[in-house]
């Protein structure tokens, strides 16, 4: 099965390609389905976005937000989670000495767009220290919380870390913020699709998510949710493409009509998400997922061995998925770079918080041999 899965995505074959969670790779079914879209645009484009592409919207909402365990009326295609953050977080009403409180793990782009509302504001955008490694997910809770005040409003925190790849447990931070009154807003870029996601059971507030990543969509496709009581709370999109009526406070604002119009663009990657669910589907990929977690866990082993180093977390799909981050010493991090070069091996080895790692990420294509050309890379870099 992995190998007929491998020649359905369009990878080059004499690439080891192990950084899927940065940008994806797109199967060929769901990339032939994305360029359809786009013919089918080009041949009356009036006719497309005026008539047939509000319902088509309609619809690729409404598959996607099934797959979130939600309803298409909660989510909003954008390009990606970056651009659906600023558009948002510019309607949240902030006073100077508000503060929002997040971790220090959080991905650079997301932090500089918190940056610039606090400093637009008068907010403090409060980065607060989390135990890694992580022992357990009551310490983690318990030490974010810590970071809560009175003038906390609002909780921005990754759902899994870039850097660290760590399944951060934000339910539990979500069901404390609630009690508490302070308005969730959750970076799930890593998450849709590598884990299990019913955004009703999670009951965040703002979620977005990258559909590009491990749900294998074409890119340019992202999301935002709104859970139904904060809609009224993010009225003002960023873009105004068409007239839009404002309603009364005491009435929810339509999420959906006042951010969806986004100009005109390109809307085929947004349509083509439903054929990557689909694809997905068709592919027994909850079996996709355990397999790739297997590989993971077997990866940071057989390295941890190597280095004799502490993993950043217990072995356990509670804290990582079919992506993981391993430590490597600090002097062998650009020999190992080398050998990812000369081996053709598209990987990561990065610096976060003055350690070094090994990202790995795992997906349907990939194989025990990526696995093991991995480990001979590293294990040839420390030597």
């Amino acid at each position: 099965m992995t190998n007929t899965l491998r020649s359905l995505f369009m990878l080059d074959p004499d690439v080891v390609y192990l950084n899927h969670g940065s940008y994806g790779a797109c199967p060929r079914p769901v990339f032939e389905r994305y360029q359809a879209w786009q013919r089918e645009l080009e041949v009356n484009p009036m006719r497309f976005i005026q008539k047939r592409l509000p319902g088509l919207m309609t619809e690729a909402r409404a598959a996607l937000g099934e797959y979130l365990g939600t309803t298409g009326d909660n989510v909003v295609y954008f390009a990606n989670p970056t651009t659906a953050v600023r558009m948002i977080c510019r309607c949240l009403r902030l006073d100077p000495g508000d503060e929002i409180l997040t971790t220090d793990w959080e991905y650079p782009a997301m932090d500089d767009i918190w940056d610039l509302v606090a400093y637009q504001t008068g907010a403090r955008y409060v980065h607060q220290p989390v135990p890694v490694p992580l022992t357990s997910a009551a310490e983690f809770v318990e030490a974010f919380w810590a970071g809560v005040t009175e003038r906390t409003r609002i909780i921005f925190i990754s759902h899994i870390a870039a850097f660290s790849a760590l399944i951060f447990p934000v339910a539990e931070i979500c069901r404390r913020a609630r009690e508490a009154g302070i308005l969730t807003f959750i970076d799930g870029a890593h998450a849709l699709s590598q884990i299990p996601l019913d955004l009703a059971a999670l009951d965040a507030d703002i979620y977005v998510g990258a559909c590009h990543k491990w749900l294998c969509s074409p890119k340019g496709a992202g999301f935002a949710y709104a859970h139904p009581r904060g809609h009224s709370k993010i009225v003002e999109a960023l873009v105004e493409s068409r007239q839009r009526k404002v309603p009364p406070p005491e009435e929810l604002a339509p999420f959906v009509p006042n951010y969806q119009p986004q100009g005109t663009r390109d809307p085929a990657a947004f349509l083509s998400v439903p054929a990557a669910i689909q694809f997905q589907a068709e592919h027994d990929w909850d079996a996709q997922r355990r397999r790739c977690h297997a590989l993971a866990s077997q990866t940071r082993s057989r390295i941890n061995a190597l280095t004799g180093l502490p993993p950043l977390s217990p072995d356990s799909t509670e804290f990582f998925g079919q992506m993981v981050s391993i430590r490597i010493p600090e002097s062998r991090i650009d020999a190992i770079r080398h050998e990812f070069v000369v081996r053709n091996i598209m990987g990561v080895a990065l610096r976060a918080h003055d350690q070094a790692l090994v990202r790995v990420s795992y997906q349907a294509y990939n194989s025990q041999d990526d696995a093991d050309l991995l480990v001979e890379a590293v294990a040839q870099g420390i030597a």
